[in-house]
């Protein structure tokens, strides 16, 4: 088993999935009864909204520290980049845009700003590939900087992105749709989730960013309280 000691320590990384972890960095061992149940909508979409609010914290600590002249394996960037590819943009979105954003459509409410949101995960889709076209060559300072911009582009986009589904679109979904067919949407992302990544998907996903968060030594998330 691939063991993670050190902030260099990402040998083994792997772009297919096929990369063995470390021990848990946190236990899930034990759930109360009902916890097998299908998750709301908008909670199984927000999870993946932290999932890349953590990816985005990789992109950005491990660029300015690279910038500052540390070695950073670029295995932290292509592995953040293939995550974010894999369970965001491949699996989540899609199915946002087919059980959510189609809602909206078919009811003809918000259609101007879904359309934005649509458009932008095609944008964010694309800088991801960029990004991990960009990553191997990451300790040359050209390529880590194209890459920089392009995170840069990433997070500016996102984060209004990720507010405004939360403020606006998700609470919205209540209003357009019945307690069964609620119900049905939070079934059928919970049938995807596990198709796409299987069985306790998520966690296993939210695992994958904390053993990458490990190799550069933001984890803890002491590390980002003021000093002062």
């Amino acid at each position: 088993m691939t063991k993670i000691t050190n902030r260099r320590g990402l040998l083994g990384l792997g772009m297919a999935g096929g990369l063995v972890f470390a021990a848990p960095v946190f236990a899930r061992d034990t759930r109360k009864p009902g916890a097998d149940e299908a998750a709301a909508p908008p909670e199984q979409l927000m999870r993946g909204h932290a999932i890349l609010a953590r990816v985005l914290l990789i992109y950005e600590n491990g660029l300015r520290r690279a910038g500052q002249g540390e070695d950073i394996d670029p295995a932290v960037f292509a592995r953040a980049a293939e995550i974010t590819k894999r369970f965001i943009h491949d699996h989540q979105e899609k199915v946002e845009e087919e059980l959510v954003f189609a809602r909206f459509k078919k009811a003809g409410r918000m259609v101007e700003i879904i359309g934005v949101l649509s458009s932008q995960h095609a944008a964010g889709a694309k800088l991801t590939d960029k990004i991990l076209a960009a990553a191997p060559q990451a300790r040359n300072k050209e390529p880590r900087e194209a890459m920089g911009r392009d995170v840069q582009a990433l997070s500016a986009m996102y984060r209004p992105h990720m507010a405004r589904e939360a403020t606006d679109v998700f609470p919205t979904l209540r209003h357009l749709v019945t307690a069964d067919e609620y119900a049905e949407i939070a079934d059928e992302m919970m049938k995807r989730e596990r198709q796409a990544v299987g069985a306790d998907g998520f966690e296993k996903v939210a695992k994958q960013v904390a053993e990458v968060e490990q190799v550069i030594g933001i984890q803890d998330i002491g590390v980002f309280t003021p000093k002062s």
